[in-house]
């Protein structure tokens, strides 16, 4: 299979890499060439040549208001077989694409749910898709030839194909991701001004509300203005429960909140689990472990001689300690024996 990738930023130049782990042939362009040189001397592909044979697949990987711009361009050099884009949003591209007279047979807008708060070529990974759901959006002009094409890519990248409406999808990434950024920067921006001795007091849980408001922020002003109906529902119906939290605190009935808290926790109990499935109840595990390397080796080592598998791990450090404290996910019939077998070969653990 021959692969053209048109934007070799994070997601682009991670689907190169997928593919190149397959056998795949990647051509890669980008507008910036410094962006395309380092990806390829990654090992994502080669520079797209002047001249070439269709690709099987055009892969346009760039921000959502110039995805319609960039398939016309690459149509009208008849780049591909097909073609499809990684935009997070899918009605405005579609919309664009049908204005600009693009052969929308060929056309199958999806949507990679993976991401990092890095961007950026050097931010790639081959893995990234690995277990993660893929959204394909086909217009209703596509054909079936082009989904079953664009569909092998996905699989080959490790990721699980869901069909899905352009206008229903937006609506849903709304909901599971364009308004939880907005929220974790809203959070993040209160600690602009908050004193050093308060950042000093920081723990897992401040990263874990902040991280991703750390992604690039133009491209997530596109995004966000390129869906920013929904995303402004989901952020309105937010704004309210929180502002009347806090009339419930300012009134002095913190018992209130309990409800607040209470559906919070039903919600997160309905995110999927594991590959997707059913969520699943773990236990966690508490090991001490020392600032330095081959720590974790020698943890996820001893876990596997136990034979216990691991399902998650964080680490929380210990400030101004060279100690911290690693949080192993195991199935609740799991965590004795790794316990056991844990103070057994030294480590400290919580019991």
């Amino acid at each position: 299979m021959r692969i053209a990738v048109i934007g070799t930023g994070l997601i682009g130049t991670s689907v190169a890499l997928a593919l190149r782990e397959h056998g795949a042939g990647v051509w890669l362009a980008d507008e910036d060439p410094e962006a395309a040189r380092l990806a390829a001397n990654l090992g994502a592909g080669e520079p797209l040549p002047d001249q070439s044979p269709p690709a099987d697949v055009a892969v346009i990987a760039v921000p959502p208001s110039a995805v319609a711009a960039t398939l016309a361009a690459a149509q009208a050099r008849r780049l591909a077989a097909c073609y499809t884009d990684v935009a997070s949003v899918k009605q405005l591209p579609v919309t664009q694409a049908r204005s600009l007279g693009c052969d929308m047979t060929s056309y199958v807008p999806w949507h990679p749910l993976a991401g990092r708060e890095k961007h950026g070529p050097a931010a790639a990974r081959a893995d990234l898709f690995l277990g993660r759901t893929w959204a394909l959006c086909p217009a209703a002009e596509t054909s079936e030839q082009a989904v079953a094409t664009v569909t092998t890519l996905v699989r080959t990248c490790g990721a699980v194909p869901v069909r899905a409406d352009a206008a229903a999808h937006d609506r849903w990434v709304a909901l599971i991701s364009h308004a939880p950024h907005l929220v974790a920067a809203a959070m993040a921006a209160r600690l602009e001004a908050a004193p050093p001795e308060a950042l000093d007091l920081a723990g897992q849980g401040l990263r874990d509300v902040t991280r991703i408001a750390a992604g690039d922020t133009g491209l997530w002003t596109q995004i966000l203005a390129a869906n920013a109906e929904p995303v402004a529902e989901v952020l309105a119906a937010v704004a309210a429960d929180l502002a009347e939290a806090a009339r419930m605190l300012t009134d002095g009935d913190p018992k209130s909140v309990a409800t607040l808290l209470e559906v919070g926790q039903a919600g997160v109990a309905r995110i999927p689990g594991k590959h997707g499935g059913a969520p699943r109840e773990f236990t966690a595990v508490q090991v001490v472990i020392r600032d330095q390397p081959g720590e974790l080796t020698r943890l996820f080592e001893a876990a596997g001689q136990a034979g216990v598998n691991i399902e998650d791990v964080r680490i929380e450090h210990s400030p101004g300690l060279p100690v911290g404290v690693a949080e192993l996910s195991v199935r609740p019939a799991e965590a004795g024996p790794l316990l056991d077998a844990l103070e057994a070969g030294g480590w400290p653990v919580r019991r």
